[in-house]
């Protein structure tokens, strides 16, 4: 299932027809992502006005594409990524610039005394 934090987020930089379903988008990720679109990673797709977000996965035995239109607003999608953390996706569509936003460093110890 794609709400899993470790999963990774693909983001495609250049504006997307939103008319493409599954086939369509699943040879822009072999052709222009050079990723392959079975691998079980999230990878978004934004149209024109920055209004609209497909994101396509597998999932087990068949692709899954999700899909979101904004009513009033724009997605602040990340000039200079092309790869963000689960954490950022949701930032992302609750509508926050994770260009400009960093949550916490996940911390591991060892010891505890």
């Amino acid at each position: 299932m794609w709400l899993n934090p470790e999963i990774n987020v693909w983001l495609y930089q250049s504006k997307v027809d939103m008319r493409k379903s599954i086939d369509g988008l699943s040879i822009v990720v072999a052709s222009n992502m050079s990723k392959s679109p079975n691998s079980g990673e999230l990878f978004l797709f934004f149209n024109n006005y920055s209004d609209k977000v497909k994101i396509l996965y597998w999932e087990k035995n068949g692709f899954c594409l999700w899909y979101k239109r904004l009513e009033k607003g724009i997605f602040r999608i990340p000039k200079d990524k092309s790869q963000i953390s689960y954490e950022q996706l949701r930032w992302l569509l609750d509508g926050l610039d994770v260009s400009n936003l960093e949550g916490y460093k996940k911390l591991e110890y060892k010891n505890f005394f």
